[in-house]
């Protein structure tokens, strides 16, 4: 079969490679790919600049739906034939504090799927039965293909930070992180004002429609005055930083309340400069945010289920794994919204 392959370390070496089609081994489900999502931490393995350890040669892509297609030795539960996702922990040690705790995206021996394990930007992929999570009968293949990243957001603000009704969410970075970011915050009855720059004028318009209260191109707007207009004592209750951007960052420091909730989501790929002092300060509730776990994934699928959060518009562009390349270019250039792969087209 034909898959997208980071073959050796260094900035790009990854091309279609024709590769073995994989066979479940005990305990694990092979499943043919439905659709796959391109992450923003695909395009960090396709530069070598990623701090997740990954092992070329690797078939990429970890975010994705798909069909049950064999079972192996000793999986009981399932049956070919059914919709799933899977999470990408596909390795973990089970026994340090952090897997015991149920934190086992901190397992200093986690190790990915699409990273680590052969991925899903192919037509078949195996993991372990363990990981695998049915889809609710009424989701989509192409929405049920972001489960994963949907998982990520949830991650964030159901594990690390606290929304109420009526709290004043910033989300900055209306990419398809932030307007997932978006459409949980307001499942928790927050008002939420979504930011980004001229580039991101599409996807602003697209947060409206997905149930922002408020959307700012900071470039030609003033953020800081809409804030002090919405809120007493001017400042926002949460900061889901979705953008990786150090200006971002600052805005959200400057913004935030005294003892407030500031989540870093988005992933720099760099060192950025910011002003510590200001989270102490304000003594806020500040963390990072990596991955998720198997009750971020349960979450995800709930708000699907229950029809809390639409994922089907951020798939505006879907196309064939031959057509990587472009894929790749239109979403490091932010082009659309959400890229997905079809291994069934040509």
């Amino acid at each position: 079969m034909k898959a997208l392959v980071k073959y050796e370390a260094g900035p790009g070496n990854m091309e279609i490679r024709e590769v073995p089609e994989p066979a479940p081994g005990p305990g694990q489900v092979k499943i043919k790919v439905s659709k796959a999502g391109i992450c923003g931490s695909d395009l960090h393995i396709y530069h070598s600049d990623i701090a997740i350890p990954v092992r070329p040669p690797v078939v990429v892509g970890h975010e994705f739906s798909g069909v049950i297609a064999e079972l192996g030795e000793g999986v009981t539960g399932f049956s070919v034939g059914e919709r799933v996702v899977s999470e990408t922990a596909y390795h973990y040690c089970g026994t340090c504090e952090y897997c015991r705790e149920g934190f086992y995206n901190l397992c200093n021996e986690r190790r990915t799927l699409g990273y680590w394990f052969n991925g899903v930007f192919a037509p078949f992929t195996v993991v372990p039965a363990a990981r695998v999570h049915r889809i609710p009968d009424h989701v989509s293949d192409t929405a049920a293909a972001m489960t994963e990243p949907l998982a990520c957001v949830c991650h964030a603000i159901y594990d690390l930070c606290r929304i109420v009704p009526g709290d004043l969410v910033l989300v900055s970075g209306p990419g398809s992180i932030g307007l997932m970011a978006l459409q949980v915050a307001k499942a928790h009855g927050a008002r939420v004002i979504v930011s980004g720059t001229g580039v991101d004028t599409a996807r602003l318009e697209l947060a409206k429609k997905l149930g922002a209260d408020y959307t700012v191109n900071i470039e030609e707007e003033d953020l800081h005055g809409l804030v002090a207009g919405l809120s007493a004592n001017g400042c926002v209750d949460v900061v889901l930083e979705c953008s990786g951007a150090a200006p971002a960052v600052d805005a959200g420091l400057n913004l935030i309340k005294k003892r407030g909730y500031f989540v870093q989501i988005g992933l720099p790929g760099k060192k950025i400069t910011f002003d510590l002092e200001k989270v102490c300060y304000k003594e806020l509730h500040f963390s990072g945010s990596l991955g998720s776990r198997n009750h971020s994934w349960r979450k995800a699928l709930q708000l699907l289920r229950e029809g809390k959060v639409d994922l089907e518009p951020l798939a505006d562009t879907i196309v064939p794994l031959s057509q990587w390349q472009e894929a790749f270019r239109k979403f490091e250039n932010k082009e659309g919204c959400k890229i997905l792969f079809d291994p069934t087209l040509e």
